[in-house]
């Protein structure tokens, strides 16, 4: 792979520059991408909320209908 310099990088275009983000963090395994304390307790209390939250909701159908008999 050939390298960028940080001058090239910066005659890329925004778009073209976002393009490589997006490439770089694709790449990246999710065992690679670290979480702070403060993240970690989010993301298990999301978890931990996941089933309930499943169990409280509506289907996209249910939705759809009640959308559709507001909003006619």
């Amino acid at each position: 792979m050939e390298k960028l310099t940080p001058e090239e990088i910066v005659r890329l275009t925004p778009p073209e520059r976002l393009a490589l983000i997006e490439q770089l963090w694709d790449s990246l395994d999710h065992d690679h991408i670290p979480l702070t304390p403060a993240q970690q307790t989010e993301l298990e209390r999301r978890l931990g909320s996941l089933d309930l939250d499943r169990r409280d909701g509506i289907t996209w159908a249910a939705l759809k209908s009640e959308l559709e008999r507001r909003c006619p």
